[in-house]
C-alpha cells in the first residue's frame, strides 16, 4: 500500500492545522499485483481448456465410465482395496513401533536386529516380497508349534495356513513396517529429551512417560509422514495383481481385456483412488489438527471456517463499496 499527501481544504471549524493528526491528510492508494493477475489469467484459461477437453474428448467415453462405476464388481473390489490397505497400515505401524523402540533401545542386540529388518525389507520390492510370501509352500511344507529346538505340539499345512490374501496382508504390513519405524523413530527423536529426564526425576512410570509425554508430542511429527505412507499403500495395493487377487486394478484389468474399453475403465480406477486418498487426506488434516493443540496459540482452520471467512471478506467488501 501505498500513501500520497492530498490537500485539505481550509474551513472554518476543527481545530488548527497544526494540531490535526498528519495521518488524516493521507489518501490510502491500494498496491497494484499486476504480475498476480496475469499469472492468474494464464492459469485460469489453462484450466478451462483441461477441462473442456477432458469433457468433450469422445475418447473418454463417460458413458462406460458412468455404467461402471458403482457396478458391484467394482464396489467389491473396493472394499477389498480398502481391507488390504488397513491391514497393511495398522499392523505395519504396529510393527514399526516396536522396530523404532528397539532401534532406540540401549541392546546392541535389539539395534542390530531392527536396523537388519529395516535394511532387507527396505532394501527387497515390495512385488518380490509378495511372490515370496505366495510361494512359501515350495520352501516349508508345514508350520510347527511347540516348544523352541524341542518338541512340537501340533503343525499347519503352509498352504492351509497362508491364502492369498494372508500372503498379501503379510507382504504389504512387513513391507510396510520397515518405513514406519523410521517413521515412527524420528517422531521420538524429535522431542527435547529434557522432558522425560524432568519426568524421571519426578517419578512419573516409563509407559505413562510414553503415553502422556512422548507420544502426543511426537504425533506431530509422525502424523504427515504417516499421512503419505498410507495413501501410498493405497495404491500400493495394486500391486498385489500378480496374486490374482480381486482389489480394484486387477478387477479393471479384467473388464477392459474382456470389452476392449480400455481408457473409461482406467478412469473408473483413476477416479476410484482420487475418492479414496481424498477422504484419506480430509482425516489426516483433522487429525493434524487435533494433535496441534498446545503446540500453537490458535489452531489452523478447517476448509469450512475458510470457506465461510472468504464469504464475510466478500460480503464485507460488497457492503463497503454500495
Amino acid at each position: 500500500m501505498t500513501a500520497v499527501p492530498e490537500t485539505v481544504p481550509a474551513t472554518t471549524h476543527g481545530p488548527p492545522a497544526s494540531e490535526e493528526d498528519p495521518a488524516a491528510r493521507l489518501r490510502v492508494i491500494p498496491a497494484r499485483h499486476p504480475g498476480r493477475w496475469v499469472a492468474t489469467a494464464v492459469v485460469a484459461v489453462l484450466a478451462a481448456m483441461a477441462v473442456n477437453a477432458l469433457l468433450t474428448n469422445p475418447a473418454w467415453d463417460w458413458a462406460t465410465v458412468g455404467q461402471f462405476l458403482f457396478a458391484p464388481s467394482i464396489v467389491r473390489a473396493v472394499g477389498l482395496t480398502l481391507k488390504l490397505t488397513l491391514l497393511g497400515i495398522v499392523l505395519g505401524f504396529v510393527l514399526g513401533t516396536v522396530l523404532a523402540l528397539m532401534r532406540l533401545s540401549q541392546s546392541p542386540l535389539l539395534r542390530a536386529v531392527s536396523w537388519t529388518y529395516i535394511w532387507i525389507f527396505r532394501s527387497v520390492p515390495l512385488i518380490l516380497q509378495l511372490l515370496f510370501w505366495f510361494n512359501l509352500a515350495l520352501l516349508y511344507r508345514s508350520i510347527t508349534f511347540g516348544i523352541p529346538f524341542g518338541p512340537a505340539f501340533f503343525a499347519v499345512g503352509t498352504m492351509d495356513l497362508i491364502s492369498p490374501v494372508t500372503a498379501a496382508v503379510l507382504g504389504l504390513a512387513l513391507h510396510q513396517a520397515a518405513y514406519a519405524a523410521e517413521v515412527v523413530r524420528s517422531g521420538f527423536l524429535s522431542v527435547d529429551p529434557g522432558q522425560l529426564e524432568a519426568a524421571a526425576a519426578l517419578g512419573i512410570p516409563r509407559l505413562r512417560q510414553f503415553r502422556r509425554i512422548l507420544l502426543p508430542q511426537a504425533m506431530r511429527t509422525i502424523l504427515p509422514t504417516a499421512g503419505n505412507e498410507l495413501i501410498g499403500l493405497v495404491k500400493g495395493t495394486s500391486v498385489v495383481y500378480i496374486m490374482a487377487l480381486s482389489e480394484l486394478f486387477y478387477q479393471v484389468q479384467v473388464i477392459y481385456t474382456r470389452s476392449g474399453r480400455v481408457i473409461p475403465m482406467l478412469l473408473v480406477a483413476a477416479l476410484w483412488y482420487l475418492a479414496l486418498t481424498t477422504v484419506m487426506s480430509v482425516a489426516q488434516f483433522y487429525i493434524e489438527r487435533y494433535y496441534a493443540r498446545g503446540a500453537s496459540r490458535a489452531l489452523p482452520p478447517t476448509p469450512i471456517q475458510k470457506l465461510r471467512a472468504s464469504l464475510s471478506t466478500l460480503h464485507t467488501g460488497r457492503g463497503g463499496s454500495t
